[in-house]
């Protein structure tokens, strides 16, 4: 029997192939999802708009505003976690999709047993799936991280994440000191190993360090190792149970 919340998560697919969406929405649909579909992206901002689906499967070509642009919208108003479905592989691209907001990113073809991975990957990393119930809240100078209300503060005014920089800042926060290799934050936060440019681990650093109020140039929070990768390493670091 499936999981009773995977029927409840709505996923919103958009691409202007009307074949390749039905496909992608008959998988998902196999696997217990809810699914909606658009063609362009004055349907999609409009379902995002008013259906607010658990994840956006989007595709980076579609007809008047492109797919970048749509990530762009939705990114400035909501944390809907984004899966960049596109033909285009080039590092560019990829790194461009992560700049406009998506948390993930697969080239087509895919496998369905890929899509599916990677759709419940990303579900997982926005709380989507179960919680631990015994995740504690971590306390770390200015910043403090609630892993199961998957909200961050800093010095007491709440910080919008989107579900990677959370899982990302999770991580490195939990151990506070530990040098991350971008492959290990790669293994880390995405759950798989990725077959791509680690540098997407840099564009999400660097949103991370915006919306934290981290400079990269004199960081207080996160701090990077020359030729090895990432720490977290504030002033006073501590863990409180709550």
């Amino acid at each position: 029997m499936k999981d009773e919340k995977l029927k409840r998560t709505n996923i919103l697919v958009v691409d202007d192939d009307e074949n390749l969406r039905r496909l992608i929405a008959a998988y998902l649909e196999r696997e217990g999802y809810d699914v909606m579909e658009a063609a362009d992206g004055p349907s999609a901002l409009a379902s995002v708009e008013d259906r607010e689906p658990e994840l956006v499967l989007l595709d980076l070509m579609l007809p008047g505003i492109t797919g970048l642009e749509v990530a762009r919208r939705i990114r400035a108003g909501r944390t809907t976690p984004i899966l960049m479905l596109t033909a285009r592989a080039s590092e560019e691209d990829m790194l461009a999709g992560f700049e406009a907001g998506a948390d993930d990113y697969l080239v087509k073809p895919f496998s369905p047993k890929v899509l599916v991975a990677r759709v419940k990957a990303v579900l997982r990393r926005a709380g989507a799936g179960p919680q631990d119930e015994g995740e504690a809240l971590l306390e770390l100078g200015p910043v403090s991280i609630d892993p199961r209300a998957r909200e961050v503060r800093v010095e007491g005014e709440q910080v919008e994440l989107t579900s990677t920089e959370f899982e990302l800042l999770r991580v490195l926060a939990e151990h506070p000191g530990w040098v991350y290799t971008r492959e290990e934050l790669l293994e880390s936060v995405w759950g798989y190993s990725y077959l791509g440019d680690s540098r997407v681990v840099d564009v999400h650093i660097a949103n991370l360090r915006k919306k934290i109020g981290d400079d990269p140039s004199s960081p207080h929070f996160i701090r990077t190792v020359r030729g090895v990768g990432y720490k977290f390493q504030p002033a006073t670091p501590y863990r409180a149970d709550r």
